[in-house]
C-alpha cells in the first residue's frame, strides 16, 4: 500500500466506518443461513411487511410473493415449510429490495435479532447488530428526525 493511499483499506486514524448496503444485505444472507426455521420464518416476515406485491414478484423470481399470498394479508405468519426453497441468495436479494423501500426495517432488524437468544450466538448476527447500530446512529446525526 502506498503512504498517499486513501482508499478505504488505508490505515488512517479513526476514520467512521461506512456500511455498504450490499454488506448488510451479505450479512442478513449469513444470519438466514445459520438461523433455525423459526428464526427463518421470523426474518422473513420482518423483511417482508414493507414490500407491495408487485415488489415480492420482482425478487428472487417471485418466492417470496408466494409466501405472502400463503402467508395471508395483513397478518404475515411465516410458515418453516415455506422457506424450504428460499436460499441466502434470495434473502440476499430481498434484503437489497427492502433497502430501497424502508431502510428503518432493515436497521429494525437489529431488536428481532437481539431478542433471540439462540440468534446472539451467531458471530454473522452480531457483526449485522453492530453495523445496523451503527448505520442507524449514523442517520440519526445527519437526520434528527429519522427513526429506526
Amino acid at each position: 500500500m502506498k503512504p498517499n493511499d486513501t482508499s478505504s483499506t488505508a490505515l488512517s486514524g479513526p476514520a467512521p466506518l461506512t456500511v455498504s448496503d450490499q454488506a448488510i444485505a451479505q450479512l442478513v444472507g449469513q444470519v438466514y443461513e445459520a438461523a433455525a426455521p423459526t428464526e427463518r420464518s421470523r426474518l422473513i416476515a420482518h423483511l417482508l411487511k414493507p414490500l407491495g406485491v408487485l415488489s415480492l414478484v420482482a425478487v428472487a423470481n417471485g418466492i417470496f410473493a408466494k409466501i405472502r399470498f400463503r402467508g395471508g394479508w395483513p397478518d404475515l405468519r411465516v410458515q418453516a415449510e415455506d422457506l424450504h426453497n428460499v436460499q441466502s441468495s434470495d434473502v440476499i436479494a430481498l434484503v437489497t429490495r427492502v433497502q430501497q423501500v424502508s431502510v428503518q426495517v432493515v436497521d429494525s432488524l437489529a431488536d428481532l435479532l437481539t431478542a433471540s437468544p439462540v440468534m446472539t450466538r451467531s458471530a454473522a448476527a452480531a457483526l449485522l447488530v453492530t453495523l445496523l447500530l451503527q448505520r442507524a446512529r449514523s442517520y440519526r446525526s445527519r437526520d434528527p428526525g429519522f427513526e429506526a
